[in-house]
């Protein structure tokens, strides 16, 4: 990932330099250009003004008389111009008079001197006679040209032009040299600004890096991972403390299944193992035909409870399935708690409980999953009844409070003590840590937690003087007076 980013960023940094190079050197080339044809214009208004000073008679005489002072100035100013850009130059008058280095040109380039066209000479000193100073750029011949010119005056008067042609090579010329130490310098700002964004773009993804390693080392089952929260950004930083709090969930969850496992493991494995022995027993002739009834009575017991733990792990299977939902009916909850009771009644009268309902109201209906809700009154209510001595008391009751209905399942035994509080709803706790035979699965009170969760209500566990009390709630549906 790091790679194709900085190959983004590379490209990015490489084409802007690019177009930026491209778009200074046009802006600079053509600055130039001005800059040498005002330069000829300049020259050309020197020759102009010393020209506009003379008459045509006069420029005439300074034609024919090569020894002039005129003359001679005027022919040093030429050939410096020569000299600089190798230009033709022509001075003209109203009448026809002309004079040109053609001489100093023929012998020099004369290819130049043959290009020359007549009419378009002729042309631009029509405009220039008109008043019109020129800078022209043509492409007709072999090479492309440029043509610079200005009128020179007398009282006002247009009396003359100065017509100056160079090759554009003469004008363009030495661009090249400043396009490759134009090129060098981009390329060294490029080089530069992609060294400094490499390494500002490698500290900035150095957090993102950390959380991919992480990632993968998550995938091969290692939870304990944990990245740098103080790293980059503050949405990276916030990023790693929301990955780090992942990670601690995915730890939790993964202890979650290991006990799991360990503990559905311990579970089958005791029955199992005791249903093994006494048959064993049973078939090898170690246990005497006169107590086989007795220890057939214990796999009984063993297989019933084996039945049972398999029974919790299915219905808890099925609670957990993401599209378990509760089937909403309206109900009295007053009603399945009687009926409850009734099918306890044996378990009840045999360890001399006594057993009552405590209701506000004779009816309270409730919506819920009414099958649900009798499976957590009943898992409440075996645990009452496991748990309460002989002669104890167990109290069922039902309550409103702000249109929410409060079940509650109390009873009088030995309670629980303060360090299991925060575990009874955790799969496979029970109380007594032995898991010895009788004592149940430990997962009643985890299907409770289920059945409420999705029914969108909670259950918890009271704090009592004496027993243990388990409340949950409902959402009623109208609860009425008898």
């Amino acid at each position: 990932m790091f790679a194709r980013i900085m190959a983004v960023v590379l490209a990015v940094i490489l084409l802007t330099t690019v177009l930026v190079t491209g778009v200074w050197w046009l802006t600079l080339r053509n600055r130039q250009i001005d800059a040498r044809l005002d330069y000829l214009i300049s020259e050309a208004e020197d020759i102009a003004y010393l020209a506009g000073n003379l008459s045509g008679d006069s420029l005439m005489d300074t034609i024919r008389d090569r020894d002039s002072a005129t003359r001679t100035y005027l022919n040093r100013m030429a050939d410096k111009v020569n000299r600089e850009f190798g230009a033709y130059i022509a001075v003209m008058d109203r009448g026809g008079n002309v004079m040109t280095n053609s001489r100093v040109m023929d012998n020099e380039d004369p290819e130049f001197m043959e290009s020359l066209n007549t009419e378009e000479i002729n042309e631009a000193f029509q405009r220039i006679l008109a008043g019109e100073t020129i800078r022209l750029r043509s492409e007709g011949g072999d090479d492309p040209t440029f043509t610079v010119g200005v009128p020179f005056m007398m009282d006002d008067t247009v009396t003359g032009a100065v017509f100056i042609r160079t090759k554009a090579q003469r004008i363009e010329g030495g661009l090249a040299e400043i396009l490759g130490r134009t090129a060098l310098l981009a390329a060294c700002v490029a080089l530069v600004s992609g060294v400094a964004v490499f390494l500002f773009v490698r500290r900035r993804m150095k957090p993102l890096k950390q959380l991919e390693t992480a990632a993968a080392t998550i995938a091969e089952g290692d939870f304990s991972v944990q990245v740098d929260e103080k790293q980059g950004d503050p949405e990276l930083r916030e990023l790693s403390g929301a990955f780090n709090t992942m990670t601690r969930k995915l730890q939790g969850v993964e202890t979650g299944r290991r006990e799991f496992v360990a503990n559905v493991s311990h579970e089958l494995r005791s029955p199992i193992t005791s249903i093994h022995g006494f048959a064993e027993g049973m078939a090898d002739g170690v246990i005497p035909e006169g107590e086989q009834p007795k220890y057939l009575r214990l796999v009984a017991d063993e297989s019933r409870r084996l039945s049972g733990l398999i029974d919790d792990l299915l219905a808890l299977s099925r609670l957990e399935r993401d599209d378990a939902k509760p089937e909403m009916t309206v109900f009295d909850v007053n009603e399945m708690l009687r009926r409850a009771v009734i099918r306890r009644m044996n378990d009840l009268e045999a360890k001399k409980i006594d057993v009552g309902c405590e209701f506000e109201e004779d009816s309270c209906m409730v919506k819920a999953d009414s099958d649900r809700i009798e499976q957590v009154v009943i898992n409440l209510l075996d645990n009452a009844i496991k748990f309460t001595p002989e002669g104890g008391k167990i109290s069922l009751e039902s309550a409103v409070k702000d249109g929410i209905a409060e079940i509650t399942v109390r009873d009088s035994g030995c309670g629980i003590a303060p360090e299991d509080r925060e575990k009874v709803f955790d799969r496979f706790f029970t109380a007594d840590r032995a898991h010895t035979a009788g004592k149940g699965t430990g997962l009643g009170l985890s299907i409770c937690k289920r059945i409420m969760e999705m029914h969108g209500q909670g259950i918890r566990l009271l704090d009592t003087d004496e027993g243990a009390a388990f409340r949950f709630t409902l959402e009623t549906s109208n609860c009425t007076n008898p």
